[in-house]
């Protein structure tokens, strides 16, 4: 058993946690066996002095 990491991007509206759940949602599509999540940059867009956009970098453990 081997493990590998993939890194992905995630975005939402709403949360950094939507942000995460819709990266790691993405990654299930096309890898299997994720056995972890390590999160290593959060930012966002702002318009008009608020948050509109939350951005999640990831890096997705799987094993292979």
């Amino acid at each position: 058993m081997q493990v590998k990491i993939a890194e992905f991007v995630g975005e939402s509206r709403q949360s950094w946690q939507e942000a995460i759940e819709n990266a790691v949602n993405e990654a299930s599509g096309s890898l299997n066996n994720i056995t972890g999540v390590e999160v290593y940059n959060w930012t966002a867009g702002c318009q008009d002095n608020k948050i509109v956009e939350y951005k999640a970098n990831i890096k997705i453990a799987y094993v292979d």
